[in-house]
């Protein structure tokens, strides 16, 4: 039998599982997200800091600038973009610095975009074995995230690539530290790159508190 605490745990975990499964199938039908997602979206934007209004941008921002680098490069890159509150990062690989600055300005003159993250590489694009650990890595960290419970997991975006784990989000200090110790202890991360916009403790009450009054 499972004690209180054990269960609570176990609950965290099944509900982050449910929502990273159905995250992920826009990702595989290669479809708008906000269309796409339907039950997923609504239920993590419930649970966001960002308005309603800033999440359904970001889905439509990460959209765009994919659709905009694949009609300019086609298969000759493979880049990932994450958008959080309209600060987008670019991960993944092109084959040189050319096409590294020219993905940065294709997002950066997207609509609404307010800046750009460039972590690209200029190397060879990485096999499906290796992009199959990253994920493997990002659920690992946000396992752990549950599991410590010392922060809202769902205020912390995790981006893996080539081992490494970007961390994005509107956190306090006291958050992206919790959340950075976390992450840089689990089992194959290599490094770990902070992505967050900073807010103070009292505003991530305030924001917390509408996210509360609209469940």
């Amino acid at each position: 039998m499972m004690n209180q605490q054990q269960s609570a745990t176990f609950t965290r975990r099944k509900t982050l599982l449910t929502l990273l499964a159905l995250g992920a199938t826009p990702a595989l039908q290669g479809c708008f997200p906000v269309v796409a997602t339907g039950v997923a979206a609504g239920a993590a934007m419930v649970a966001d800091r960002r308005t309603s209004g800033s999440y359904v941008e970001d889905e439509g921002i990460e959209w765009r600038t994919r659709s905009r680098i694949r009609e300019r490069f086609g298969d000759s890159v493979n880049i990932s973009v994450t958008s959080y509150n309209r600060n987008v990062l670019l991960t993944g690989e092109v084959p040189n610095e050319q096409v590294r600055t020219e993905a940065e300005q294709i997002a950066t003159a997207v609509a609404n975009v307010r800046a750009v993250m460039n972590e690209t590489r200029v190397a060879g694009i990485s096999t499906l074995s290796a992009r199959a650990n990253d994920t493997m890595i990002t659920s690992k960290v946000k396992a752990r995230f549950v599991d410590d419970n010392s922060f809202g997991t769902h205020h912390v975006k995790v981006v893996t690539e080539a081992g490494t784990v970007f961390l994005m989000g509107l956190v306090t200090r006291a958050e992206a530290d919790a959340a950075t110790e976390v992450a840089r202890t689990t089992a194959g991360v290599q490094k770990v790159v902070r992505v967050f916009e900073y807010i103070s403790a009292e505003e991530a009450k305030r924001l917390d508190a509408r996210v509360g009054e609209s469940k």
